[in-house]
């Protein structure tokens, strides 16, 4: 099974190029699934239903998200009208939208996909990401209700996201990282057969700040005091994600590389899909 992995869209330079390219690469390398963060995807700042429907129509099977899943107030109800649609699993009970659900690839495969927050540096109040894990391999383990399963993890520091990978390896088919923005160069197969990547990168300007103009960070950095608003980048966009194979038979990793498509950051498209 071939599935694609992009980054978090930011702004409209973000959403614009992954509307643009998606419906390409899906036909030229024959995806099976295609996950896409969009929690940036609203000027930077959260997901519209507009901009949601918009990534599903350009072909996207699931939109995860994260810490700014909630930035756009309409978020909370048209959550609950969109099964694709995905804020991180743990949150609190009682939150509205779901954080996983069971998909079907283009191929017949049943795809679970999680989307769970990391809580280092970011959100100590959420529940635990490992015991909600745990849950949700125990409820649709792979191979059994499972063709494929895939984490998002959201998460800010990288220690924490390897121990995830590490925690479901041999559980899951693939646990990506995201919420910095900046591909890493660590795309890998653990040990027991789960596809590693700490952070998939953004889908966004990177003549910036994480995807943000850059003045004004800039300007905070240096003189602590905010002079605006943070506004996103409006340039020439690059999709990041990364790309992986996974066995038809075990549900495994077969296969990981990263994609990157755009200026700035070298161009790559995963060699197994050339």
């Amino acid at each position: 099974m071939r599935l694609l992995f992009l980054g978090d869209m930011v702004g409209k330079a973000g959403r614009t190029a992954v509307w643009e390219r998606l419906p390409g690469l899906i036909s030229d390398l024959n995806l099976d699934f295609v996950i896409v963060n969009g929690e940036n995807a609203a000027g930077g700042f959260g997901i519209t239903e507009e901009i949601y429907l918009e990534t599903i129509n350009a072909g996207a099977d699931v939109v995860t998200t994260g810490n700014h899943v909630w930035d756009q107030k309409e978020a909370v109800t048209f959550c609950e009208r969109h099964d694709q649609f995905l804020r991180p699993a743990n949150y609190p009970k009682g939150t509205p939208g779901k954080g996983s659900g069971l998909f079907y690839g283009r191929n017949g495969a049943r795809i679970l996909v999680a989307n769970i927050m990391g809580r280092v540096f970011m959100h100590p109040e959420l529940d635990d990401p490992f015991s909600s894990a745990e849950s949700i391999l125990g409820a649709c383990p792979l191979g059994e209700q499972a063709d494929a399963i895939v984490f998002d993890f959201h998460a800010e520091a990288t220690s924490e996201k390897q121990c995830f990978g590490h925690f479901v390896d041999g559980r899951a088919s693939f646990v990506v990282g995201t919420h910095t923005h900046v591909p890493t160069a660590d795309a890998q197969i653990l040990n027991g057969g789960t596809a590693y990547m700490s952070d998939a990168g953004m889908c966004g300007d990177y003549d910036s700040s994480l995807g943000m103009e850059k003045e004004e960070p800039i300007n905070r950095f240096i003189s602590k005091m905010p002079k605006g608003r943070f506004e996103a980048a409006s340039g020439p966009a690059t999709i990041c994600g990364v790309g992986v194979e996974i066995s038809d038979s075990t549900g495994l990793a077969e296969k990981i590389a990263p994609l990157r498509i755009g200026p700035r950051l070298a161009e790559t498209i995963p060699p197994f899909w050339v």
